[in-house]
C-alpha cells in the first residue's frame, strides 16, 4: 500500500521578522531576581518538605529482617503526624504498622544519646502486651483473652519466637503509648527492653523501600 502523502503548498508565505525586538528595560533585572528567588526559596521548601511530609532514611541494622535488609533505602511519611499536631490530635499508627521514632533511653543498653529506631506497631494505647510461650499477645476490650497479632496480621510469616529481654513480661500501656518490636525477635532492642514508646517520639511511618531497586516496595 502506498504512503499517504501531504501537498507541498506552492502560494507566496508571509515573510517573517528576523530581528530581535528590543528589550524592554528591566527585564534583565527581573529575569535575575526571578532566579536568585527560585534559588533561594528551593532549599526552604525542601527543608519544609523534610520536616512535616517525607524523609529519606537508610536502614542501620538487623533488627528488621527479614523485612528490611541492611542499607536498604527508605521513605517514612510524616504527614499524619503533623496534620496531628496541627489540630492538637496525637498520631496513632494503626497495628502492624512499620514506624520510625526517638529513642532516649539507650544508655543503659550502652548506646548513649538519643537514636531513631525503626520497628512495628504490636501494641496500642491502652492494652496490655504480655510475652507467653514466646508469643506475644495482646489483650484489650476486643480481645479480652488475648490475641497474637504475629499469627493473624499479614506479616507475621517472618516473624520467630519472642524471648524476653529481661526479666519482665508484661507491659500495660498508657493512653500515649504504643508497643513496638523488631521482626528480627532474636536480635532487636525494642519495647521488651526500653519499654513503650510515647506517641509524641513517633517521626512517621515507612511507606516505600526505594532502594534496591529490585526489591522496591510499598508498605
Amino acid at each position: 500500500m502506498e504512503n499517504d502523502l501531504q501537498p507541498i503548498q506552492t502560494t507566496p508565505q508571509p515573510q517573517l521578522q528576523t530581528s530581535a525586538p528590543k528589550q524592554h528595560r528591566g527585564e534583565g533585572f527581573w529575569a535575575a531576581l526571578s532566579t536568585i528567588s527560585i534559588l533561594l526559596i528551593a532549599p526552604v521548601v525542601a527543608i519544609i518538605l523534610t520536616a512535616f511530609v517525607f524523609q529519606s532514611y537508610q536502614v542501620d541494622g538487623p533488627s528488621m529482617q527479614t523485612t528490611l535488609q541492611n542499607n536498604d533505602r527508605l521513605i517514612v511519611w510524616k504527614l499524619p503526624r503533623t496534620w496531628a499536631r496541627i489540630t492538637g490530635h496525637s498520631y496513632v499508627p494503626q497495628r502492624g504498622d512499620i514506624v520510625i521514632f526517638n529513642e532516649s533511653n539507650l544508655s543503659a543498653f550502652g548506646q548513649a544519646g538519643s537514636k531513631q529506631l525503626i520497628k512495628r506497631v504490636i501494641g496500642l494505647p491502652g492494652e496490655r502486651v504480655e510475652i507467653k510461650n514466646n508469643k506475644l499477645v495482646v489483650y484489650n476490650s476486643t480481645h479480652p483473652e488475648g490475641f497474637v497479632p504475629d499469627d493473624t496480621m499479614p506479616y507475621g510469616n517472618v516473624i520467630g519466637d519472642t524471648e524476653p529481654e529481661q526479666d519482665r513480661t508484661s507491659w500495660t500501656l498508657g493512653s500515649n503509648e504504643i508497643f513496638v518490636s523488631g521482626d528480627n525477635r532474636s536480635d532487636s532492642l525494642d519495647s521488651r527492653a526500653f519499654n513503650a514508646v510515647p506517641l509524641n517520639d513517633v517521626i512517621g511511618k515507612l511507606a516505600v523501600r526505594i532502594l534496591p531497586l529490585g526489591e522496591a516496595k510499598r508498605f
